[in-house]
C-alpha cells in the first residue's frame, strides 16, 4: 500500500512515485508531477514527500509571515513569500520553505513560477515529522547553495534559531525565546519584535 500524506508522519523519499531514479530527478521531472494533494521537495536529484502540516505550524507559518511582511514588504526592502513556493536552488534541487525572503536587489530570481537561486532568508517552522529533516538535508542544501540566513522556528519550545553563512557554513547567531528580542543580519529591523509575538494565539 503507497504512504500518503494522510499517514505519514516524517518527511521520508518518494520511492513509490513513478519517474526516474532516486538520485536523478531533475527539476523537469517535478515540474512534471501530478497535484495529488501532496507536499514534495527534491534535494540532489532526491524526491522526498513530507507529512501534512498541523495547524499548530500553519499557525505559526502565518505569524512568522505577517511580521517579515510588516519589515520587508512593507518598508520597500524586498518580498516575503510562503510554502507551498518553489525554490529551484539547482537542477536536481527544488524546496519549498516555510517563509522566503528576497531582498529588492535580487527580486530577478522571481520567476512566473517559481524562485531560481538562493533567496536571502528561509524560514522552516519545526513539527516533530520534519524537524530531521530540516537540521540535516535542508540545513546542508540551504548552505551550498549560498542562502545567507537560516531561521528554525519551534513551536512547542517557542523558540527561533538564526543562522548566518559564514564561509559556506551556518554558524549559530542566536537563540531566542519568550520575551527576548529577534536578530537578523539580514532583515535588522526584525529586531523590534519579540519572540513571543511570533507565537501569539498559538
Amino acid at each position: 500500500m503507497a504512504m500518503t500524506s494522510d499517514n505519514l508522519e516524517i518527511v521520508i523519499p518518494a520511492n513509490h512515485v513513478s519517474g526516474p531514479k532516486q538520485g536523478h530527478w531533475t527539476y523537469d521531472h517535478y515540474a512534471a508531477l501530478p497535484d495529488d494533494g501532496h507536499r514534495y521537495e527534491l534535494v540532489d536529484g532526491v524526491l522526498y514527500m513530507a507529512p501534512a502540516p498541523n495547524i499548530r505550524h500553519q499557525n505559526a507559518v502565518l505569524e512568522v509571515a505577517s511580521h517579515f511582511r510588516t519589515h520587508v514588504k512593507l518598508t520597500g526592502l524586498g518580498q516575503v513569500l510562503t510554502a507551498p513556493t518553489d525554490v529551484q536552488l539547482a537542477v536536481d534541487t527544488v524546496v519549498q520553505p516555510d517563509v522566503i525572503v528576497i531582498l529588492k536587489e535580487h527580486l530577478d530570481r522571481m520567476k512566473e513560477t517559481r524562485i531560481v537561486g538562493a533567496p536571502d532568508l528561509v524560514v522552516e517552522v519545526a513539527s516533530p515529522g520534519t524537524i530531521t529533516y530540516d537540521r540535516r538535508e535542508k540545513y546542508d542544501t540551504y548552505a551550498l547553495h549560498g542562502v545567507s540566513e537560516y531561521w528554525l522556528v519551534d513551536p512547542k519550545y517557542q523558540t527561533v534559531e538564526v543562522l548566518t553563512l559564514e564561509n559556506g557554513r551556518y554558524v549559530l547567531f542566536g537563540l531566542f525565546k519568550q520575551q527576548e528580542y529577534l536578530r537578523s543580519k539580514v532583515v535588522p529591523s526584525m529586531s523590534e519584535v519579540r519572540v513571543e509575538q511570533l507565537f501569539a494565539g498559538i
